[in-house]
């Protein structure tokens, strides 16, 4: 796709968990006491939650540096995040990068900040999404990563064999995936504004957003190298046309297997050499 790198992005990093109110704490959803018991438990040893990911650098010299997972806590920070997934986009065939684009990993995060929010949509609108069959949006919030991704955004809303919609796939299923809906639903509406798109507003708002039924992590492992997989095969196994009616397609819970993740894992050391 040829992602563009802003040269006027942010000075000032965004705290992503102190900054939100949203917080797990004060999610509204009712779970079982054994639930919230395996979600605290989680929350104490899983690398996502070990503190705020910093936001990333420009600086090529930051950058390599930072182009490792943590040896302490195995944790993949946003500029790590950036940077393997460039090689990862590099590595899939040129006929694969047409039907696809993807966001700058920091893109959402800084869209909910109302200070940047004009800023990211100029960005989003140099992209083109609207030409693509498939947007990925890597998602960093409260120090936890999943992965959104647009499908058919440029047909119409009443089409039935190019379904326009959303899939959000995490691999942490317990914290409440939808907690993130009412910003993506602002973020997905201000984009078709910003292109001036004619779509009115109840049927962008009707758009439908998945959330399929994807491997979970375990206790230790990270959420972000999970998205980047997720990345991998999606690319790899999406249809020429997404509709409702063939979904979940091939994303189901024996989508990958352990060797899958280990040679994978294995992959993204590779890139950091």
């Amino acid at each position: 796709m040829g992602n563009e790198k802003h040269g006027d992005d942010p000075a000032k990093p965004i705290d992503l968990a102190s900054s939100d109110p949203g917080s797990l704490k004060a999610r509204k959803k009712k779970i079982s006491k054994q639930e919230a018991q395996k979600l605290r438990d989680f929350r104490l040893t899983a690398p996502c939650f070990l503190g705020n990911i910093p936001c990333r650098q420009r600086s090529k010299r930051r950058v390599k540096s930072k182009n490792s997972i943590s040896k302490q806590t195995n944790r993949l920070d946003s500029g790590a995040f950036e940077c393997y997934m460039e090689k990862l986009w590099s590595s899939f065939p040129e006929e694969k990068r047409t039907s696809f684009a993807y966001f700058d990993c920091q893109w959402f995060a800084w869209y909910r900040k109302a200070s940047f929010r004009e800023k990211v949509l100029s960005w989003i609108k140099r992209e083109q999404i609207f030409s693509k069959k498939y947007v990925l949006v890597p998602v960093v919030c409260w120090s936890h990563w999943s992965l959104l991704i647009f499908c058919h955004f440029g047909e119409s809303l009443q089409s039935e064999t190019k379904t326009p919609c959303m899939l959000l796939l995490d691999s942490l299923e317990i914290a409440n995936p939808r907690r993130l809906e009412p910003d993506i639903r602002k973020f997905v509406l201000d984009i078709y504004r910003a292109e001036g798109r004619p779509e009115k507003k109840e049927m962008i708002y009707r758009i439908p957003l998945l959330v399929p039924k994807v491997p979970q992590q375990r206790d230790g492992e990270e959420c972000g190298k999970f998205v980047l997989y997720f990345i991998n095969l999606f690319v790899e196994g999406a249809p020429e046309n997404f509709s409702i009616e063939g979904y979940p397609y091939f994303m189901r819970k024996d989508w990958f297997n352990a060797e899958g993740v280990e040679c994978f894992c294995e992959k993204l050391d590779s890139f950091g050499k």
